[in-house]
């Protein structure tokens, strides 16, 4: 079954955003790889692909999740 997740920014966690960005991406590759992603993006404050300074205010990720009976 997949689950969304609705991650919501706190004001300012831009740059923590940036400096975790590369792991995450790493971390959704192998999800994607393993089936267990459906998609993933984040919420930008502007309706553009490089928000700049503006930033995000969360993200969501859509994946499986599996659960042992």
């Amino acid at each position: 079954m997949f689950y969304a997740i609705l991650a919501e920014d706190v004001p300012g966690s831009l740059e923590k955003r940036l400096a975790a960005r590369p792991a995450h991406v790493e971390r959704l590759r192998a999800l994607q790889s393993d089936g267990r992603l459906l998609l993933a993006g984040p919420h930008p404050l502007t309706d553009s692909p490089d928000p700049g300074p503006a930033g995000f205010s969360g993200s969501l990720i859509v994946r499986r999740i599996r659960f042992s009976r």
